[in-house]
C-alpha cells in the first residue's frame, strides 16, 4: 500500500473534488488531472508517463461521481435517453481511439491541449456562454458525429463532457435541465471507455509500476472515488444555499490556475 501520507493527500483530493462536484454538479478533471500529475511525479513515476496516469485515473473516478449523478436526473426524469444513447456509439469509438493514440503522444503537447482546453472551459463558465439554439432537429448521424468530437476531446482532459455537451443539446434545443441530466449520461460512456482504453494503452508502459493496471493508479482511484461520493452530499446541500453563478466563476478560476500551473511544471 501507498505510505499514509499519500493515502491522507487522495482523502483530501477526493473530498475537494466531490465536494465541488456535488455543489456546482461539475466532473473534477480539471482539479484531479493537474494536482495527480504532480503526486504521481513526486511518487518518482516518469515525467512522461505522469500526465497519461493522471488522465486515466481521473476517468476511473469519474465511473462512479456519473453513476451517481445520473441516478439523481433520471430519477426526476431529466435525461433524454434517446440522445444519449444516440450519441454514445461516435462517444464510445471517439473515446477509445483517443486514448490509444494519446499513449504515442509526446506528454507536453497533451499537458497544452489541457491547459487550452480547460482555459476555453473557463472562458464559458466565466461568462456563461451558450450557443444560440439552431431550427434543425437532431439527426442520429449528427448526433453520432457530435459524439465522437466530445468522446474524442474528453478523454485527452479527463472531463466527462458535460461542458461540450451541455452547450452542443442546448444548441439541439434541450432545456437546460435536461441537457445537464443527458450530459452524466454521456459522461458515463465517455467515463467507461476512457478507462478501459487507457488500462489497456498502458499495460506494457506501467508494467513495473506499484498498484497501476495500465494508467490508472488503483489506489488514487479507490481512495478518491469514496471521498468524493461522501463530500458530494455535503456539496449538494450548501449548493441550495449560495449563489451559483459566483461559484462557476470561483470554480472556472482554480481550473484555469490549476491547468497553468501544470503546464508551467511541464516545461
Amino acid at each position: 500500500m501507498p505510505d499514509i501520507e499519500w493515502i491522507l493527500l487522495y482523502l483530501v483530493l477526493g473530498a475537494l473534488v466531490g465536494f465541488m462536484a456535488g455543489l456546482l454538479g461539475l466532473g473534477g478533471g480539471g482539479i484531479l488531472v493537474p494536482l495527480l500529475t504532480s503526486i504521481f511525479t513526486y511518487q518518482g513515476i516518469s515525467v512522461d508517463n505522469a500526465i497519461h496516469l493522471a488522465l486515466g485515473t481521473s476517468l476511473a473516478c469519474m465511473i462512479i461521481s456519473s453513476t451517481a449523478s445520473i441516478y439523481a436526473h433520471a430519477s426526476r426524469g431529466a435525461v433524454v435517453w434517446q440522445m444519449a444513447g444516440g450519441m454514445a456509439p461516435g462517444i464510445i469509438l471517439g473515446a477509445f481511439l483517443s486514448t490509444q493514440i494519446a499513449v504515442n503522444v509526446n506528454s507536453a503537447y497533451i499537458a497544452i491541449f489541457f491547459t487550452l482546453f480547460m482555459a476555453f472551459v473557463a472562458g464559458q463558465m466565466f461568462f456563461n456562454w451558450q450557443p444560440k439554439p439552431s431550427s434543425k432537429p437532431a439527426t442520429l448521424s449528427g448526433l453520432i458525429a457530435a459524439g465522437t468530437g466530445i468522446g474524442s476531446v474528453s478523454v485527452l482532459a479527463a472531463v466527462g463532457g458535460g461542458f461540450l455537451a451541455v452547450a452542443y443539446l442546448g444548441y439541439k434545443n434541450v432545456n437546460i435541465k435536461s441537457a445537464i441530466g443527458t450530459s452524466a449520461a454521456i459522461g458515463l460512456f465517455i467515463a467507461i471507455t476512457g478507462t478501459v482504453g487507457y488500462m489497456i494503452s498502458g499495460l506494457l508502459v506501467t508494467s513495473s509500476n506499484p498498484y497501476t493496471i495500465g494508467f490508472i493508479n488503483v489506489p488514487a482511484f479507490l481512495i478518491i472515488a469514496l471521498a468524493s461520493t461522501i463530500a458530494a452530499s455535503y456539496g449538494v446541500r450548501c449548493s441550495h444555499g449560495l449563489p451559483k453563478a459566483c461559484l462557476r466563476k470561483i470554480f472556472a478560476v482554480i481550473a484555469l490556475i490549476l491547468s497553468i500551473k501544470m503546464l508551467i511544471f511541464w516545461f
